[in-house]
Protein backbone atom coordinates (compact mmCIF):
# COMPACT_ATOMS: atom_id res chain seq x y z
CA UNK A 1 0.00 0.00 0.00
CA UNK A 2 2.97 2.30 0.67
CA UNK A 3 3.97 2.05 -3.04
CA UNK A 4 0.38 2.65 -4.11
CA UNK A 5 0.11 5.83 -2.01
CA UNK A 6 3.46 7.09 -3.37
CA UNK A 7 2.39 6.32 -6.96
CA UNK A 8 -0.92 8.04 -6.38
CA UNK A 9 0.84 11.16 -5.02
CA UNK A 10 3.20 11.24 -8.02
CA UNK A 11 0.30 10.83 -10.41
CA UNK A 12 -1.67 13.61 -8.70
CA UNK A 13 1.33 15.94 -8.90
CA UNK A 14 1.76 15.02 -12.55
CA UNK A 15 -1.88 15.76 -13.35
CA UNK A 16 -1.71 19.11 -11.55
CA UNK A 17 1.31 20.07 -13.63
CA UNK A 18 -0.50 19.00 -16.79
CA UNK A 19 -3.49 21.15 -15.84
CA UNK A 20 -1.22 24.16 -15.32
CA UNK A 21 0.32 23.68 -18.76
CA UNK A 22 -3.10 23.27 -20.37
CA UNK A 23 -4.30 26.46 -18.66
CA UNK A 24 -1.88 28.67 -20.64
CA UNK A 25 -4.29 30.84 -22.68
CA UNK A 26 -3.98 30.87 -26.45
CA UNK A 27 -3.82 34.32 -28.05
CA UNK A 28 -7.16 35.75 -29.18
CA UNK A 29 -7.74 35.41 -32.92
CA UNK A 30 -8.00 38.88 -34.41
CA UNK A 31 -7.24 38.19 -38.07
CA UNK A 32 -7.82 35.14 -40.27
CA UNK A 33 -6.99 34.02 -43.78
CA UNK A 34 -10.69 34.55 -44.56
CA UNK A 35 -10.12 38.30 -44.20
CA UNK A 36 -7.40 38.11 -46.85
CA UNK A 37 -9.59 35.97 -49.13
CA UNK A 38 -12.43 38.51 -48.90
CA UNK A 39 -10.08 41.31 -49.95
CA UNK A 40 -8.81 39.22 -52.88
CA UNK A 41 -12.41 38.61 -53.98
CA UNK A 42 -13.00 42.38 -53.97
CA UNK A 43 -9.79 42.84 -55.98
CA UNK A 44 -11.05 40.38 -58.59
CA UNK A 45 -14.22 42.45 -59.03
CA UNK A 46 -12.20 45.64 -59.44
CA UNK A 47 -10.01 43.99 -62.08
CA UNK A 48 -13.14 43.08 -64.06
CA UNK A 49 -14.39 46.69 -63.88
CA UNK A 50 -11.05 47.93 -65.17
CA UNK A 51 -11.12 45.43 -68.06
CA UNK A 52 -14.61 46.57 -69.10
CA UNK A 53 -13.53 50.22 -69.10
CA UNK A 54 -10.47 49.36 -71.20
CA UNK A 55 -12.67 47.63 -73.78
CA UNK A 56 -14.92 50.69 -73.98
CA UNK A 57 -11.92 52.97 -74.54
CA UNK A 58 -10.60 50.72 -77.31
CA UNK A 59 -13.98 50.87 -79.07
CA UNK A 60 -13.89 54.67 -79.35
CA UNK A 61 -12.45 56.50 -82.34
CA UNK A 62 -10.01 59.44 -82.21
CA UNK A 63 -12.40 62.30 -83.01
CA UNK A 64 -12.86 65.14 -80.55
CA UNK A 65 -16.16 64.07 -79.03
CA UNK A 66 -14.89 60.52 -78.54
CA UNK A 67 -11.71 61.87 -76.96
CA UNK A 68 -13.81 63.70 -74.39
CA UNK A 69 -15.55 60.40 -73.69
CA UNK A 70 -12.15 58.69 -73.50
CA UNK A 71 -11.08 61.15 -70.81
CA UNK A 72 -14.15 60.28 -68.78
CA UNK A 73 -13.46 56.56 -69.16
CA UNK A 74 -9.79 57.06 -68.29
CA UNK A 75 -10.88 58.88 -65.15
CA UNK A 76 -13.05 55.85 -64.41
CA UNK A 77 -10.06 53.54 -64.86
CA UNK A 78 -7.99 55.77 -62.60
CA UNK A 79 -10.70 55.56 -59.96
CA UNK A 80 -10.80 51.75 -60.18
CA UNK A 81 -6.99 51.58 -60.06
CA UNK A 82 -7.01 53.76 -56.95
CA UNK A 83 -9.51 51.35 -55.38
CA UNK A 84 -7.29 48.41 -56.37
CA UNK A 85 -4.31 50.10 -54.72
CA UNK A 86 -6.34 50.73 -51.57
CA UNK A 87 -7.39 47.06 -51.63
CA UNK A 88 -3.79 45.80 -51.94
CA UNK A 89 -2.66 48.21 -49.21
CA UNK A 90 -5.38 46.79 -46.97
CA UNK A 91 -4.21 43.26 -47.84
CA UNK A 92 -0.68 44.22 -46.79
CA UNK A 93 -1.94 45.73 -43.52
CA UNK A 94 -3.99 42.57 -42.86
CA UNK A 95 -1.02 40.32 -43.67
CA UNK A 96 1.10 42.39 -41.26
CA UNK A 97 -1.49 41.89 -38.50
CA UNK A 98 -1.78 38.18 -39.35
CA UNK A 99 2.02 37.74 -39.29
CA UNK A 100 2.26 39.51 -35.92
CA UNK A 101 -0.53 37.32 -34.57
CA UNK A 102 1.01 34.09 -35.91
CA UNK A 103 4.41 35.03 -34.46
CA UNK A 104 2.74 35.50 -31.06
CA UNK A 105 0.96 32.15 -31.40
CA UNK A 106 4.23 30.47 -32.41
CA UNK A 107 6.03 31.93 -29.38
CA UNK A 108 3.19 30.79 -27.13
CA UNK A 109 3.33 27.26 -28.58
CA UNK A 110 7.11 27.14 -28.13
CA UNK A 111 6.78 28.23 -24.50
CA UNK A 112 4.13 25.58 -23.90
CA UNK A 113 6.37 22.98 -25.57
CA UNK A 114 9.24 24.02 -23.31
CA UNK A 115 7.03 23.65 -20.23
CA UNK A 116 5.75 20.28 -21.44
CA UNK A 117 9.28 19.05 -22.10
CA UNK A 118 10.33 20.13 -18.60
CA UNK A 119 7.33 18.22 -17.22
CA UNK A 120 8.45 15.14 -19.14
CA UNK A 121 12.01 15.47 -17.80
CA UNK A 122 10.70 15.91 -14.25
CA UNK A 123 8.65 12.76 -14.66
CA UNK A 124 11.73 10.78 -15.72
CA UNK A 125 13.78 12.23 -12.83
CA UNK A 126 11.04 11.28 -10.34
CA UNK A 127 11.19 7.69 -11.53
CA UNK A 128 14.98 7.66 -11.36
CA UNK A 129 14.93 8.98 -7.78
CA UNK A 130 12.49 6.21 -6.82
CA UNK A 131 14.64 3.64 -8.60
CA UNK A 132 11.80 2.85 -11.01
CA UNK A 133 13.72 3.46 -14.23
CA UNK A 134 12.24 0.26 -15.69
CA UNK A 135 8.60 -0.71 -15.49
CA UNK A 136 9.71 -4.32 -15.51
CA UNK A 137 11.87 -3.77 -12.42
CA UNK A 138 8.77 -2.57 -10.57
CA UNK A 139 6.96 -5.80 -11.38
CA UNK A 140 9.92 -8.10 -10.66
CA UNK A 141 10.20 -6.69 -7.12
CA UNK A 142 6.76 -8.05 -6.21
CA UNK A 143 7.00 -10.49 -3.27
CA UNK A 144 3.49 -11.94 -3.61
CA UNK A 145 0.65 -12.24 -6.12
CA UNK A 146 -1.31 -9.56 -4.25
CA UNK A 147 1.73 -7.28 -4.30
CA UNK A 148 2.11 -7.97 -8.04
CA UNK A 149 -1.49 -6.87 -8.72
CA UNK A 150 -0.93 -3.68 -6.74
CA UNK A 151 2.25 -2.98 -8.69
CA UNK A 152 0.44 -3.59 -11.98
CA UNK A 153 -2.13 -0.92 -11.08
CA UNK A 154 0.64 1.55 -10.30
CA UNK A 155 2.49 0.74 -13.53
CA UNK A 156 -0.68 1.23 -15.56
CA UNK A 157 -1.32 4.60 -13.95
CA UNK A 158 2.29 5.69 -14.52
CA UNK A 159 2.31 4.43 -18.09
CA UNK A 160 -0.95 6.26 -18.90
CA UNK A 161 0.35 9.50 -17.37
CA UNK A 162 3.69 9.19 -19.13
CA UNK A 163 1.97 8.57 -22.47
CA UNK A 164 -0.24 11.66 -21.99
CA UNK A 165 2.86 13.78 -21.37
CA UNK A 166 4.52 12.40 -24.50
CA UNK A 167 1.36 12.76 -26.63
CA UNK A 168 0.94 16.41 -25.56
CA UNK A 169 4.59 17.09 -26.27
CA UNK A 170 4.29 15.61 -29.76
CA UNK A 171 1.08 17.56 -30.45
CA UNK A 172 2.82 20.80 -29.51
CA UNK A 173 5.72 19.99 -31.82
CA UNK A 174 3.26 19.44 -34.70
CA UNK A 175 1.51 22.71 -33.86
CA UNK A 176 4.83 24.56 -33.90
CA UNK A 177 5.74 23.20 -37.33
CA UNK A 178 2.31 24.18 -38.67
CA UNK A 179 2.71 27.71 -37.27
CA UNK A 180 6.16 28.02 -38.85
CA UNK A 181 4.81 26.91 -42.23
CA UNK A 182 1.85 29.29 -42.00
CA UNK A 183 4.17 32.15 -41.01
CA UNK A 184 6.46 31.59 -44.00
CA UNK A 185 3.46 31.44 -46.34
CA UNK A 186 2.04 34.68 -44.92
CA UNK A 187 5.38 36.43 -45.37
CA UNK A 188 5.61 35.19 -48.96
CA UNK A 189 2.07 36.39 -49.73
CA UNK A 190 2.79 39.75 -48.10
CA UNK A 191 5.89 40.28 -50.24
CA UNK A 192 3.88 39.34 -53.35
CA UNK A 193 1.25 41.92 -52.42
CA UNK A 194 3.96 44.57 -52.00
CA UNK A 195 5.31 43.75 -55.46
CA UNK A 196 1.78 43.98 -56.88
CA UNK A 197 1.33 47.35 -55.16
CA UNK A 198 4.42 48.77 -56.87
CA UNK A 199 3.13 47.54 -60.26
CA UNK A 200 -0.32 49.05 -59.73
CA UNK A 201 1.11 52.40 -58.67
CA UNK A 202 3.22 52.41 -61.83
CA UNK A 203 0.14 51.58 -63.90
CA UNK A 204 -1.77 54.38 -62.15
CA UNK A 205 0.92 56.93 -63.01
CA UNK A 206 0.82 55.82 -66.66
CA UNK A 207 -2.96 56.19 -66.77
CA UNK A 208 -2.81 59.64 -65.19
CA UNK A 209 -0.21 60.78 -67.71
CA UNK A 210 -2.33 59.39 -70.53
CA UNK A 211 -5.45 61.20 -69.30
CA UNK A 212 -3.61 64.50 -68.82
CA UNK A 213 -1.97 64.21 -72.24
CA UNK A 214 -5.36 63.64 -73.86
CA UNK A 215 -6.69 66.93 -72.47
CA UNK A 216 -3.52 68.69 -73.60
CA UNK A 217 -4.08 67.36 -77.11
CA UNK A 218 -7.64 68.67 -77.02
CA UNK A 219 -6.38 72.08 -75.97
CA UNK A 220 -3.92 72.06 -78.87
CA UNK A 221 -6.82 71.71 -81.31
CA UNK A 222 -8.96 74.54 -79.91
CA UNK A 223 -10.93 75.41 -83.03
CA UNK A 224 -11.90 71.82 -83.74
CA UNK A 225 -12.85 71.27 -80.14
CA UNK A 226 -14.81 74.50 -79.68
CA UNK A 227 -18.19 72.77 -79.88
CA UNK A 228 -17.22 70.33 -77.17
CA UNK A 229 -15.79 73.17 -75.07
CA UNK A 230 -19.07 75.02 -75.35
CA UNK A 231 -20.77 71.86 -74.13
CA UNK A 232 -18.49 71.78 -71.10
CA UNK A 233 -19.28 75.43 -70.28
CA UNK A 234 -22.98 74.75 -70.65
CA UNK A 235 -22.60 71.75 -68.35
CA UNK A 236 -20.91 73.90 -65.69
CA UNK A 237 -23.70 76.49 -65.86
CA UNK A 238 -26.36 73.78 -65.61
CA UNK A 239 -24.54 72.34 -62.60
CA UNK A 240 -24.44 75.77 -60.94
CA UNK A 241 -28.19 76.29 -61.47
CA UNK A 242 -28.87 72.86 -59.95
CA UNK A 243 -26.60 73.66 -56.99
CA UNK A 244 -28.54 76.85 -56.23
CA UNK A 245 -31.83 74.96 -56.50
CA UNK A 246 -30.70 72.15 -54.20
CA UNK A 247 -29.29 74.59 -51.66
CA UNK A 248 -32.57 76.51 -51.45
CA UNK A 249 -34.57 73.30 -51.27
CA UNK A 250 -32.42 71.99 -48.41
CA UNK A 251 -32.78 75.27 -46.51
CA UNK A 252 -36.57 75.14 -46.91
CA UNK A 253 -36.70 71.54 -45.67
CA UNK A 254 -34.53 72.37 -42.66
CA UNK A 255 -36.69 75.41 -41.82
CA UNK A 256 -39.83 73.25 -42.02
CA UNK A 257 -38.23 70.83 -39.56
CA UNK A 258 -37.30 73.66 -37.20
CA UNK A 259 -33.59 73.15 -37.76
CA UNK A 260 -31.31 76.22 -37.47
CA UNK A 261 -29.90 77.63 -40.70
CA UNK A 262 -26.16 77.99 -41.23
CA UNK A 263 -26.54 80.81 -43.74
CA UNK A 264 -24.13 83.31 -42.15
CA UNK A 265 -21.64 84.30 -44.83
CA UNK A 266 -17.87 84.08 -44.43
CA UNK A 267 -15.99 81.91 -41.97
CA UNK A 268 -14.24 79.69 -44.54
CA UNK A 269 -10.95 77.85 -44.08
CA UNK A 270 -8.53 76.71 -46.78
CA UNK A 271 -9.83 73.50 -48.39
CA UNK A 272 -6.29 72.06 -48.84
CA UNK A 273 -2.97 72.53 -47.10
CA UNK A 274 -1.44 74.31 -50.11
CA UNK A 275 -1.78 78.12 -50.48
CA UNK A 276 -0.51 78.24 -54.09
CA UNK A 277 -3.01 79.81 -56.50
CA UNK A 278 -2.37 78.72 -60.09
CA UNK A 279 -5.45 80.39 -61.59
CA UNK A 280 -7.49 83.24 -60.12
CA UNK A 281 -11.18 84.10 -60.21
CA UNK A 282 -12.75 85.98 -63.14
CA UNK A 283 -11.25 86.96 -66.48
CA UNK A 284 -8.12 85.11 -67.53
CA UNK A 285 -6.32 83.83 -70.57
CA UNK A 286 -7.77 80.47 -71.57
CA UNK A 287 -5.39 77.80 -70.17
CA UNK A 288 -4.01 75.94 -73.16
CA UNK A 289 -6.90 77.24 -75.27
CA UNK A 290 -9.49 75.00 -73.63
CA UNK A 291 -10.15 76.40 -70.16
CA UNK A 292 -12.81 78.98 -69.43
CA UNK A 293 -11.82 82.66 -69.89
CA UNK A 294 -14.27 83.56 -67.13
CA UNK A 295 -13.07 81.45 -64.25
CA UNK A 296 -15.80 80.82 -61.68
CA UNK A 297 -13.47 79.86 -58.88
CA UNK A 298 -9.78 79.50 -58.07
CA UNK A 299 -7.35 76.69 -58.87
CA UNK A 300 -5.12 75.66 -55.99
CA UNK A 301 -1.92 73.92 -57.07
CA UNK A 302 1.01 72.55 -55.11
CA UNK A 303 -0.90 69.32 -54.49
CA UNK A 304 -0.54 65.81 -55.85
CA UNK A 305 -2.86 62.85 -56.10
CA UNK A 306 -2.92 62.12 -52.36
CA UNK A 307 -3.64 65.47 -50.69
CA UNK A 308 -6.75 65.61 -48.52
CA UNK A 309 -9.53 68.08 -49.33
CA UNK A 310 -11.30 69.64 -46.32
CA UNK A 311 -14.73 71.17 -45.92
CA UNK A 312 -14.13 74.93 -45.92
CA UNK A 313 -17.21 75.35 -43.77
CA UNK A 314 -19.72 73.10 -42.00
CA UNK A 315 -22.81 72.05 -43.94
CA UNK A 316 -24.66 69.29 -45.77
CA UNK A 317 -23.38 67.53 -48.90
CA UNK A 318 -25.88 68.17 -51.73
CA UNK A 319 -23.77 66.85 -54.65
CA UNK A 320 -21.17 64.08 -54.85
CA UNK A 321 -20.70 62.81 -58.42
CA UNK A 322 -18.73 62.91 -61.67
CA UNK A 323 -19.10 65.32 -64.61
CA UNK A 324 -17.09 65.82 -67.80
CA UNK A 325 -16.10 69.35 -66.76
CA UNK A 326 -15.53 69.06 -62.99
CA UNK A 327 -14.57 65.38 -62.89
CA UNK A 328 -15.22 64.01 -59.42
CA UNK A 329 -16.69 66.90 -57.46
CA UNK A 330 -18.50 67.61 -54.21
CA UNK A 331 -20.79 70.50 -53.25
CA UNK A 332 -21.57 71.41 -49.64
CA UNK A 333 -24.52 73.66 -48.77
CA UNK A 334 -24.06 76.06 -45.85
CA UNK A 335 -27.53 77.58 -46.02
CA UNK A 336 -29.83 78.96 -48.70
CA UNK A 337 -27.73 80.20 -51.63
CA UNK A 338 -24.42 79.62 -49.82
CA UNK A 339 -22.34 76.68 -51.11
CA UNK A 340 -18.76 75.55 -51.73
CA UNK A 341 -17.65 73.35 -54.63
CA UNK A 342 -14.56 71.13 -54.79
CA UNK A 343 -13.62 69.71 -58.21
CA UNK A 344 -11.22 67.38 -60.08
CA UNK A 345 -10.93 64.98 -57.13
CA UNK A 346 -9.23 61.65 -57.66
CA UNK A 347 -11.73 60.19 -55.18
CA UNK A 348 -14.72 61.37 -53.16
CA UNK A 349 -15.14 60.42 -49.48
CA UNK A 350 -18.65 61.75 -48.76
CA UNK A 351 -22.17 61.11 -50.03
CA UNK A 352 -25.28 63.22 -50.59
CA UNK A 353 -27.17 64.04 -47.41
CA UNK A 354 -24.11 63.67 -45.19
CA UNK A 355 -23.45 66.48 -42.71
CA UNK A 356 -19.81 67.56 -42.51
CA UNK A 357 -18.05 69.69 -39.96
CA UNK A 358 -15.56 72.34 -40.98
CA UNK A 359 -12.27 70.57 -41.66
CA UNK A 360 -13.78 67.14 -42.37
CA UNK A 361 -12.20 65.27 -45.30
CA UNK A 362 -14.35 65.42 -48.45
CA UNK A 363 -12.00 63.68 -50.87
CA UNK A 364 -8.54 63.47 -52.37
CA UNK A 365 -7.02 65.86 -54.93
CA UNK A 366 -6.59 64.71 -58.50
CA UNK A 367 -6.97 65.59 -62.17
CA UNK A 368 -10.34 64.14 -63.23
CA UNK A 369 -12.58 65.91 -65.72
CA UNK A 370 -11.32 68.90 -67.73
CA UNK A 371 -7.87 69.00 -66.14
CA UNK A 372 -4.27 68.42 -67.20
CA UNK A 373 -2.68 67.97 -63.79
CA UNK A 374 -3.50 67.57 -60.09
CA UNK A 375 -5.08 70.63 -58.49
CA UNK A 376 -8.23 71.67 -56.65
CA UNK A 377 -10.78 73.88 -58.39
CA UNK A 378 -12.63 75.64 -55.54
CA UNK A 379 -15.76 77.77 -55.76
CA UNK A 380 -17.79 79.76 -53.25
CA UNK A 381 -21.39 80.78 -53.93
CA UNK A 382 -23.08 83.38 -51.73
CA UNK A 383 -26.67 84.53 -52.22
CA UNK A 384 -26.80 82.33 -55.33
CA UNK A 385 -23.82 84.03 -57.03
CA UNK A 386 -20.27 82.73 -57.33
CA UNK A 387 -17.75 85.07 -55.72
CA UNK A 388 -13.97 85.33 -55.55
CA UNK A 389 -12.82 82.81 -52.88
CA UNK A 390 -9.69 84.93 -52.26
CA UNK A 391 -11.98 87.42 -50.50
CA UNK A 392 -11.80 84.97 -47.60
CA UNK A 393 -8.76 82.78 -48.29
CA UNK A 394 -5.87 84.98 -47.19
CA UNK A 395 -2.16 84.24 -47.13
CA UNK A 396 -2.10 82.83 -50.65
CA UNK A 397 0.81 82.85 -53.09
CA UNK A 398 0.25 83.45 -56.79
CA UNK A 399 2.08 81.02 -59.04
CA UNK A 400 4.57 82.65 -61.39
Amino acid sequence: MRHLRRGTRVLAALLCALMLVAAVPAPAVAVTQADIDALKKDASGLAQQKKELKNKISALSDDISDNMKKKELLDGQISVLSSEIANVEEQIRTYTDLITQTEAELLDAQQREEAQYELFCRRVRDMEERGNVSYWSVLFKANSFTDLLSRLDIVNEIMDADQKVIDDLQALQVEIEEKKTALEDQKTQSEAAKTELVAKKTELNVQRERANKLVQELRASQSEAQGDLDDLSAEEEAIQAEIVRLSKKLAEEQAAQGKPSNAALGGYIWPVSSRRITSTFGGRASPGGIGSTNHKGVDIGGVGYTSQIYAAKAGTVIVSQYSSSYGNYVVVSHGSGNTTLYAHMSSRKVSVGQYVNQGDVLGITGSTGNSTGPHLHFEITENGTRINPLKYLTGYVLAG
